[in-house]
C-alpha cells in the first residue's frame, strides 16, 4: 500500500565533500516503489488465497492482519536496531529480512495457509526496518532546500509501485484462474490436493523473483557511498513528556484514531475489491480482470496526490480532508445500494479522494505539538495497525450478511474521518 512511512527519528546528514547523490537517490527511490509494489500485492494475493484454501473472508483477513500487525510489533524495535547498527546498515537489514519472506512464499506453496501467514509477517517487518532506516536519506541525498520535491518523487514511484502490482499480479498470480466451488466438489481428495498445490504454487516465481530483486538491492544500498546520518540530540526535558502527556493534546489524540480508521478502511477495500467486482451483480470478472481496477484505483491515488497539493496551496488542510471524505462516504454508499458499471467505478473511485487522507491527518494532528512531536509521531505510526483490525471487522460482516453490505464498515471508518476535517477545518498547518 502505499506508502505508509514510518517517522524517523530525527536525523542531520553529514554531507559528503564531493561526488553527485544520483545513484544513491536511484537506489532509495527504487526502495520506495518496491515496498510499494510489496504491499498492493496483497490485495490481488487474498482472493487468490481465499479460493485455493476455501477461506471465509475472516479467515482471508488474517492476512492483512499479520501484514499490518508487523508495523505495530516491530516499529520500536526496528528503531532500537538502527541506533545500534546504523540507518544505512539498517536499509540492509530491512531489504535482507524482506528478501527471506518473500522466498517463504516459495516451501509455503507446498506447506499451506499458516506459513503464507508467517512469510507476510516477515516480509512486513523487513518492510517496517527499511522503512524506518531508509527514509532519512531522501532529505540528505542532495540540497535541503530541494528535499520536499525529492519526497514528491519518491512518493510517486511508492504510488507507481501500488499501481503496477496490481497488474502484474493479475497477468502472473491470477491468470490461471480458479475453479469454482461447484467443480470442486467433484474432485477426489487426491485431486483436490493436486489442485490446491498447483494453484498455491503459482506464487513461487514471482515471490522467489522479488526475493532476488531484494537481495540486489540490498548489495547495492551495502556498497553505495552514502552520508552518514548521525541522530540529533535532543534538547534538554523535550523527551520528558510520557504517553499520557502526548495524549492529552486532543487533536494527537483524535488523529490517531483517524489515522487508525483511515488506513483500516482503505485497506479493508483494497482486500475486498476483487471479489467485489467478481460478485455478478455488480461486474462479474474473474479475479484476473478484476486486478486490473485495483490498479486503477491505486492509480487514482497517485493522480490525487499531485491535484491535491495544487489544491491545498488554497483551501484549508481541514477543509480539504472533510470534502474527500464526504464523497468517499457518497462513493462507498453508491457501491453499497447499487449494481453494475455504477457501483464498480464507484468503488474504484474511492482511491482518487483517498490520495490526500493519510499525509493530511499526520501532519495536522503533530500540528504544534513542540518537543512531543517525535512521541506523537510514534503514536500515529502505531496507529497504522488498523489496517490489521478493520478487515477484520468487515470480514466477519461479509460472512454473515453480504460482501456488498459489508462496505459499510469502511463507510463508518470515513465518517469519523469527515468530523476531525471539519472539527479542525480552521486548524493553521505550517508548510
Amino acid at each position: 500500500m502505499e506508502h505508509y512511512s514510518q517517522t524517523a527519528p530525527a536525523a542531520s546528514g553529514q554531507s559528503q565533500a564531493a561526488g553527485s547523490y544520483t545513484g544513491p537517490l536511484v537506489i532509495v527511490t527504487i526502495l520506495f516503489f518496491m515496498w510499494g509494489l510489496l504491499t498492493s500485492l496483497n490485495d490481488v494475493l487474498i482472493p487468490h488465497l481465499k479460493a485455493v484454501y476455501t477461506l471465509t473472508y475472516v479467515q482471508a483477513m488474517l492476512v492483512q492482519f499479520c501484514f499490518f500487525g508487523a508495523y505495530f510489533i516491530v516499529s520500536l524495535p526496528a528503531g532500537i536496531l538502527i541506533k545500534k547498527i546504523g540507518y544505512q546498515n539498517g536499509a540492509v537489514a530491512g531489504l535482507t529480512i524482506a528478501a527471506a519472506g518473500c522466498a517463504l512464499f516459495y516451501p509455503a506453496a507446498t506447506s499451506g495457509y499458516t506459513l503464507f501467514l508467517i512469510a507476510f509477517f516477515v516480509l512486513a517487518g523487513g518492510i517496517t526496518i527499511l522503512q524506518v532506516a531508509a527514509n532519512p536519506y531522501v532529505a540528505v541525498l542532495g540540497d535541503a532546500r530541494t528535499a520536499s520535491s525529492r519526497l514528491t518523487l519518491t512518493q510517486a514511484f511508492n504510488s507507481l509501485g501500488t499501481t503496477v502490482a496490481p497488474f502484474l499480479g493479475g497477468m502472473l498470480i491470477l491468470a490461471g484462474g480458479v475453479m469454482s466451488a461447484a467443480d470442486l466438489a467433484q474432485l477426489g481428495p487426491d485431486q483436490l490436493k493436486a489442485y490446491n498445490a498447483a494453484q498455491a504454487s503459482s506464487v513461487q516465481g514471482p515471490y522467489l523473483a522479488l526475493a532476488g530483486a531484494l537481495l540486489v538491492l540490498a548489495i547495492l544500498f551495502s556498497l553505495a557511498r552514502l552520508p552518514k546520518i548521525v541522530d540529533a540530540e535532543p534538547e534538554p526535558g523535550a523527551d520528558e513528556g510520557g504517553l499520557l502527556d502526548v495524549l492529552k493534546h486532543r487533536h494527537l489524540a483524535l488523529g490517531a484514531v483517524a489515522i487508525f480508521l483511515y488506513v483500516g478502511g482503505e485497506v479493508s477495500i483494497g482486500s475486498f475489491l476483487i471479489n467485489f467486482l467478481g460478485e455478478p451483480h455488480v461486474a462479474g470478472l474473474s479475479a484476473a480482470d478484476a486486478a486490473h481496477y485495483v490498479g486503477y484505483y491505486w492509480f487514482g491515488a497517485m493522480i490525487g496526490r499531485f491535484v491535491g497539493f495544487v489544491v491545498m496551496q488554497k483551501v484549508s488542510p481541514g477543509k480539504a480532508l472533510a470534502f474527500n471524505a464526504s464523497v468517499v462516504i457518497l462513493l462507498v454508499l453508491t457501491a453499497i445500494f447499487s449494481h453494475g458499471d455504477v457501483a464498480k467505478w464507484s468503488i474504484v473511485a474511492v482511491g482518487l479522494f483517498n490520495s490526500i487522507m493519510f499525509p493530511t491527518i499526520f501532519s495536522m494532528a503533530l500540528n504544534k505539538l513542540g518537543p512531543l512531536t517525535g512521541q506523537g509521531s510514534g503514536v500515529l505510526c502505531m496507529a497504522i495497525v488498523g489496517g490489521a483490525l478493520v478487515p477484520f471487522a468487515q470480514g466477519l460482516l461479509a460472512d454473515t450478511i453480504s460482501l456488498q453490505l459489508s462496505f459499510f464498515v469502511p463507510a463508518a471508518c470515513y465518517l469519523f474521518i469527515l468530523y476531525f476535517g471539519v472539527k479542525y477545518a480552521n486548524m493553521y498547518t505550517t508548510k
